[in-house]
């Protein structure tokens, strides 16, 4: 099968993935509704008057937001794992996931609790930057190699999450409020959070795709890529401030979600191969549907918020269900990448 033909396949079966899960996204929840009553809400001829409410003023903002943020996180991990060669690599193991967390829990800590607004993202866009520059500073050794940068970005990470809780210790008044977001949660989200995540993800993403070029040059290794006249530190401080600028965005309405940016590019890899320019759509889409899945499985699981004033039951943060299925995946590729 050509190259071309088999990424046409995997787009195919990556949007109708997407198609799929968004349709049973729609019918999740404390009224579960059957494929056939969410499509006749969406086309504006419900089955059921309380329908159109349920699927188009609740559920629709918080399916739209699942696909676009987990596409970004998606597409983040692909970039970051062309930056660094290494399947590995994803928001959360390079420390920009905990940056951008660090610097939305100390804008929350002063008082904004309301649901996220406009000035959350370029908040968390400082932390994850900072993270990122960090990063990539402590790995600067004459020129950056990718396996010092990863290592660095675990014990940043580490730190950073570490001051995270500190800064939650004392301001315990917020500690409720934040929990689900920090572990990464869409309960409770709205239109709102829609209008602020669309116009961030329409930049980001674009700028993203856009790398793929610069990311396939990366990928060829330092002397092959100088070789061809690549700015080579250059282009990769474009890469990490792009995949930050993704994941900031997305942390910023949806928490801390970890392992969508991990499983979706190893998944497209195996479809589409190496080739950035084929691998980061096809990442973005499958990181979507697998977010909209996680999120579908997590509704359907409800408990009691231990936290809350006014305890009603709600289905489990979607990162506790990322974080079940993401660490099989983590341990697998562990294996496969042990020396023999």
């Amino acid at each position: 099968m050509s190259r071309p033909t088999r990424f046409l396949l995997a787009l195919g079966l990556s949007l109708a993935a997407v198609l799929l899960f968004f349709v049973v996204h729609l019918g999740v929840g404390s009224v579960n509704l059957p494929p056939e009553a969410v499509v006749a809400a969406l086309r504006g001829v419900p089955l059921d008057s309380t329908h159109h409410n349920i699927v188009m003023n609740l559920r629709l903002p918080r399916a739209l937001i699942a696909v676009v943020a987990g596409a970004m996180l998606g597409l983040a991990g692909a970039i970051l794992q062309s930056l660094v060669r290494n399947p590995l690599a994803e928001p959360s193991l390079t420390g920009i996931s905990a940056g951008a967390v660090l610097g939305a829990v100390l804008w929350l800590t002063r008082g904004d609790l309301a649901t996220p607004g406009r000035s959350l993202p370029p908040v968390t866009l400082a932390g994850g930057l900072a993270s990122g520059v960090l990063v990539y500073a402590l790995s600067w050794q004459r020129r950056i190699d990718p396996a010092r940068l990863i290592l660095t970005g675990v014990f940043v990470g580490a730190v950073l999450s570490a001051i995270t809780s500190f800064v939650l210790l004392l301001n315990q008044a917020y500690l409720a409020s934040t929990l689900l977001w920090l572990i990464g949660s869409l309960n409770g989200l709205a239109w709102i959070h829609w209008s602020t995540l669309w116009p961030w993800a329409l930049v980001t993403m674009i700028a993203g795709f856009g790398c793929a070029g610069y990311a396939n040059a990366v990928q060829l290794g330092d002397d092959t890529a100088q070789s061809l006249g690549v700015r080579l530190e250059t282009t990769r401080a474009l890469l990490l401030v792009v995949a930050a600028a993704l994941t900031s965005g997305a942390v910023a309405v949806v928490g801390a979600v970890g392992f969508i940016g991990l499983v979706g590019p190893h998944i497209a890899r195996i479809l589409v191969g190496q080739d950035a320019r084929r691998l980061y759509p096809i990442s973005a889409l499958i990181a979507g549907s697998l977010l909209l899945g996680a999120d579908s499985l997590a509704q359907s699981i409800s408990f009691n918020p231990p936290f809350a004033a006014n305890p009603q039951r709600a289905g489990i943060p979607v990162g506790a269900v990322t974080a079940l299925l993401g660490a099989p995946v983590l341990l697998i590729l562990l294996r496969r990448r042990r020396p023999r």
